[in-house]
């Protein structure tokens, strides 16, 4: 034990102003460490197991000396019952700066997570959607929180205003909260289980999203009245009725065709090629041309300079109001999207061609079926015939025109 000396008072230790260590009492070695350049502090000289430490207390006068003594016999006392004060401290500085180093907020872990995800996304607007979503609904309420903190009560605030009336954006929201936390809980941010989830969580206190608003179906034409309006459709003038018409006799979508180009035409094959990238579907898909979509295609001029088959006068692709103009001068009252509708219709009403058949035609891959015919050749042949088929029944009337629908 080591000697204890005459205590000194606060006067005292003030005036202690040579370089070296100087015992102050009170407590067994207690000392105040004056260096060269003038800095003063607190050192308890103890042992600790077999080894001999100086325990750092603080710089004085910022600890004074009353608060030196009460901390130096604090570290006596652990030290008494076989507690490494120095080891002690140590850990607790890891475990501070691991902490530090694992804080990280919902909205910086959106972003990372939206960056590590960039190689999935189809194309730039779902890129962009996807953030921009959870910016908006999700930012707001819980984006300076620390991801590890994130509950299901959090989840709730950001779903619960937009379940009922906007019900197919609150699930994409949700589904990549549900992303965003399992980033975080791989990537060592927070553990546990993910308060997004859907299956055994969100779907006990949130109704289900299929029962909750019915499907939205896009205004179509009928199929009776398809044939009329293909003959009234091909009297308009401009490269978006053209564009129109290519979109009903390919059953394609409208951003399908609008940025369709020279290059996904195979004129040997007579088939278009539509790339990954703009098919909702995430994959290639090859479509067959009949010989009324073919004969379009030769009638149309290009513009130099421009590889789009549909350019604007400008040379880049129509806008995506474009094939909507159009019916909209014809004052017909459908969707541009219906026309897909109105071919299923045909398919399904008018045809004996299989389901999956009509449903590669529309590039859906939503089943078993579907996807076995992806696997063997996109049933090209059978879709060519189809295809084929469809363009005859668009030419049922040539002179009619639409009167009301």
């Amino acid at each position: 034990m080591p000697k204890i000396p005459k205590e000194k008072t606060a006067i005292e230790v003030k005036r202690l102003m040579l370089p070296g260590l100087h015992a102050v009492g009170g407590v067994p070695g207690l000392q105040l460490r004056v260096k060269p350049t003038g800095a003063r502090a607190w050192i308890l000289r103890a042992t600790v197991g077999s080894r001999r430490r100086d325990i750092g207390l603080g710089s004085y006068p910022e600890v004074g000396l009353a608060e030196a003594r009460n901390r130096a016999r604090g570290m006596r006392e652990a030290i008494r019952q076989g507690i490494d004060p120095v080891a002690e401290r140590r850990a607790e500085r890891a475990r501070l700066i691991t902490q530090t180093a694992r804080q990280l907020t919902f909205a910086d872990a959106a972003r990372r997570c939206h960056e590590a995800k960039q190689p999935e996304f189809r194309n730039e607007k779902h890129k962009k959607d996807w953030i921009s979503s959870l910016e908006c609904y999700a930012f707001p309420k819980i984006g300076r929180l620390e991801v590890a903190d994130i509950e299901l009560a959090h989840i709730l605030q950001v779903l619960e205003p937009i379940w009922h009336s906007k019900t197919e954006t609150a699930t994409r929201v949700r589904q990549r909260l549900e992303s965003v936390l399992a980033w975080a809980t791989v990537s060592g941010y927070r553990y546990g289980e993910n308060p997004a989830r859907w299956l055994g969580n969100l779907k006990e206190v949130l109704p289900n999203p299929s029962k909750l608003k019915a499907r939205r179906h896009y205004r179509a034409l009928s199929v009776e009245k398809l044939s009329a309006f293909m003959a009234w459709l091909r009297e308009q003038k401009g490269m978006s009725a053209r564009a129109l018409e290519f979109a009903i006799l390919t059953a394609a979508r409208s951003s399908e065709v609008r940025k369709a180009t020279w290059n996904e035409i195979d004129w040997d094959d007579e088939t278009w090629t539509v790339p990954a990238e703009r098919i909702k579907a995430g994959r290639r898909h090859t479509v067959p041309l009949s010989g009324d979509a073919l004969t379009l295609l030769k009638a149309l001029k290009r513009i130099e300079g421009s590889n789009y088959i549909f350019p604007s006068t400008r040379g880049g692709p129509l806008s995506d109001m474009s094939l909507t103009s159009v019916l909209r001068r014809m004052n017909i009252d459908v969707h541009v999207h219906g026309f897909r509708s109105t071919f299923k219709d045909w398919a399904r009403t008018r045809t004996n061609y299989p389901d999956e058949v009509s449903e590669l035609a529309l590039a859906h891959v939503s089943n078993d079926a579907t996807r076995a015919a992806y696997a063997r050749d996109e049933l090209l042949k059978k879709r060519a015939c189809m295809m084929r088929d469809w363009s005859q029944f668009c030419r049922i009337t040539e002179n009619a025109k639409v009167v009301a629908i």
